[in-house]
């Protein structure tokens, strides 16, 4: 059996992930306290009416102080200013998680400020919506999708455990990797994607804005996630640049080609182009969990 083995929970960032994991960490079996913390005391105390955390502070000091469990649900950019912060409040033998989509650079810059006898180990919880905010937490958001665990060489094989086990209370289906071959296959998976519908977006607001109310489903369904959060994404982008860059430069010799065979008028070459993707995404149907 798969236990929540943890007293006190503090998150840091109640939004829309931080929020759907105090839900599922209450709905899921954790008898224990969650505290939460964030910019925004007005988002803690509706998040605290709501029944999704027990407590709040805007000082995320206070906040950490006696949790054996921190979680980081923040834009990775906030990484090292929170982690200044909270790092003397910290108690020994605690274990600090994320649930961001970028990992060495995550371990790049909190190892160096890990107190003694605190383990990190990294969260990918493949979950979630292009609504933000604690109005569309939902308690089994993560209940069978994927959560990549992202341990280094030095990981504490006792803190690894505790986490997956964790993970696996809440409903995901675990899988481990390290934290640069997680960067490199999500830059090209969820990274990329989000890079072009901001781009689509941005293209057809360029062209001509009016052009929108006249847009059908397609458009809808392809830049859906154009509605995620600016500030995570920017962070993203800037956090995973070397991976980000490698997938949009094949995605640009894509987008050429396919320009290319346009302007030709080489129907054969755009057929075959469109069966390969066509191919591929069926095969994207099969790989969902």
């Amino acid at each position: 059996m798969n236990e929540i083995n943890f007293k006190r929970v503090a998150i840091i960032g109640v939004g829309l992930i931080g929020g759907s994991f105090a839900l599922a960490l209450k709905k899921y079996g954790f008898t224990g306290k969650i505290a939460g913390t964030g910019r925004k005391k007005e988002n803690l105390v509706r998040a605290k009416g709501r029944g999704l955390i027990d407590e709040y502070s805007t000082s995320a000091s206070e906040t950490v102080s006696d949790a054996d469990l921190i979680v980081l649900s923040t834009p990775v950019g906030q990484f090292q200013d929170i982690f200044k912060t909270i790092r003397k409040n910290i108690k020994a033998g605690a274990i600090v998680t994320d649930v961001g989509s970028v990992k060495a650079e995550a371990i790049k810059i909190l190892k160096p400020l890990m107190p003694p006898g605190v383990s990190f180990v990294g969260s990918h919880p493949i979950a979630g919506k292009e609504s933000s905010g604690i109005d569309n937490a939902a308690p089994d958001i993560f209940k069978g999708a994927r959560c990549i665990i992202t341990p280094a060489p030095d990981t504490d094989k006792s803190s690894l455990e505790k986490i997956l086990a964790l993970w696996t209370a809440l409903g995901s289906k675990t899988s481990l990797m390290s934290p640069e071959q997680h960067d490199w296959i999500f830059a090209a998976t969820s990274h990329l994607p989000h890079v072009i519908a901001y781009a689509l977006i941005n293209t057809i607001l360029d062209l001509n804005q009016n052009t929108l109310p006249h847009s059908g489903p397609s458009l809808r369904d392809m830049t859906r996630i154009a509605l995620s959060s600016p500030e995570l994404w920017r962070d993203i982008c800037l956090y995973n640049k070397e991976n980000i860059l490698k997938s949009l430069n094949q995605f640009l010799s894509s987008i050429i080609h396919l320009k290319e065979l346009i302007e030709k008028s080489d129907a054969d070459g755009l057929e075959k182009e469109f069966q390969k993707a066509q191919t591929g995404r069926w095969l994207l149907e099969k790989a969902a969990p």
